[in-house]
């Protein structure tokens, strides 16, 4: 079996969507890339990359080119040309069934009506992948979701960010030295 993961910020790509509540996966990735020095190259036109090992365990960590509904076409040729099965593969979403600050972590699942996980579900040919899902809260009214996750994080969240995009880079970490199935209790009680 191959022992890497593949880690996958999701995110939109561009400077209009940085620091929007949509692209917290591709904040928790750039925090991972930094705490290891891990460089970001370009795969290919969809993909671009940083490698790094914690213990044994090679992560490839992955911000794609694409924007969030064509997700899972960038991620699963690469995933299937390291021989990766999906349950190797960690995609880091928004949630905003959570409060901002909350992480969890699980196996499968439905997509829930997330463009970026319904992607890699089509692609994947499963849903049997591991989800790191980070609270983005729910404030928004009817007909808002879409101006919502598009939307930056206000300031009196930043603290609670900072927090979680720290406890997702350490849950990362766990995965790696442990695997997703033994951190997972831990990361969830946290």
């Amino acid at each position: 079996m191959n022992p890497s993961l593949m880690i996958v910020g999701l995110g939109n790509p561009g400077r209009r969507y940085a620091g929007t509540r949509h692209n917290i996966g591709f904040m928790i990735a750039d925090a991972l890339a930094v705490k290891h020095s891990a460089t970001w190259t370009k795969v290919n036109e969809h993909v671009l990359q940083a490698r790094f090992q914690v213990s044994t365990v090679e992560l490839y960590v992955i911000k794609t080119l694409t924007y969030m509904n064509l997700t899972g076409t960038a991620v699963a040729p690469l995933a299937k040309a390291y021989g990766l099965t999906p349950d190797r593969v960690v995609a880091i979403t928004d949630e905003y069934n959570f409060p901002t600050g909350r992480i969890h972590l699980r196996l499968g699942g439905s997509s829930g009506g997330h463009n970026g996980i319904e992607s890699l579900i089509e692609s994947l040919g499963t849903s049997d992948f591991w989800r790191l899902r980070c609270g983005i809260d729910r404030k928004f009214g009817q007909g808002e979701l879409v101006g919502y996750v598009l939307s930056p994080f206000p300031s009196e969240e930043e603290l609670l960010v900072t927090d979680m995009i720290a406890k997702a880079v350490l849950a990362v970490e766990e995965m790696a030295l442990r695997s997703p199935s033994q951190a997972i209790h831990e990361i969830n009680r946290a």
